[in-house]
């Protein structure tokens, strides 16, 4: 029998009560360029839950993990590959690195894991698939939903035993930068390297 890929949101994502999760912003971690200006909501349309053309403005887009290991994961490795079970980072990338930790009110998400997301129509690809036009049709179906979720969380691609989040800028009056913090000074950094195999040049 062959694999069902992923396929576009039915109209229940946009209409229906999704299953949801609350997150406390407290709970999040995200990995930035920048130690201000965050929570950072990007606009490009070229990430896998950005707003889809032909308006990939429509709505702003910030990703974030529910560890540390996750927001590096899905940054620091998101366009790596390891040798010989390791991933040879450059020292000065990880110096140039920040952890954003944040703070703010409970934030409503709609939760696309486990039996919520096979509901949905939906499974593992949607965190794995590279076509992008479908992932983003989901995001839009979320956004546009009168529920008005703050977002959603989703199984990583990078680290798939664990959970990402995406936020939209709708959340920005709920969600504020608490602290940023250089990753070579962060507590939990060595831990998370030598989980990910991560090693410094």
């Amino acid at each position: 029998m062959p694999v069902k890929n992923i396929e576009f949101p039915s109209a229940y994502l946009s209409t229906g009560s999704l299953d949801i999760a609350h997150l406390l912003p407290e709970t999040l971690f995200r990995i930035s360029s920048h130690s201000t200006g965050e929570p950072y909501f990007g606009r490009s349309g070229a990430k896998r839950f950005d707003a889809p053309e032909p308006n990939p403005k429509l709505f702003g887009a910030c990703y974030l993990g529910k560890t540390l290991k996750v927001a590096m994961a899905e940054s620091i490795l998101h366009d790596e590959d390891p040798v010989n079970g390791k991933f040879v980072i450059a020292t000065k990338m990880i110096e140039n690195k920040f952890v954003i930790r944040f703070t703010g009110a409970t934030l409503k998400v709609a939760d696309l894991t486990g039996a919520s997301l096979k509901k949905m129509g939906g499974n593992a690809d949607l965190s794995g698939t590279a076509n992008y036009e479908i992932t983003q049709q989901w995001s839009l179906a979320i956004h546009q939903n009168p529920e008005n979720y703050d977002g959603f969380q989703y199984m990583s691609r990078h680290l798939n035993d664990s959970v990402a989040v995406i936020l939209f800028d709708r959340s920005g009056s709920k969600i504020k930068m608490a602290s940023a913090t250089k990753l070579v000074e962060y507590d939990g950094l060595i831990d998370a390297m030598n989980t990910l195999g991560i090693v410094g040049v």
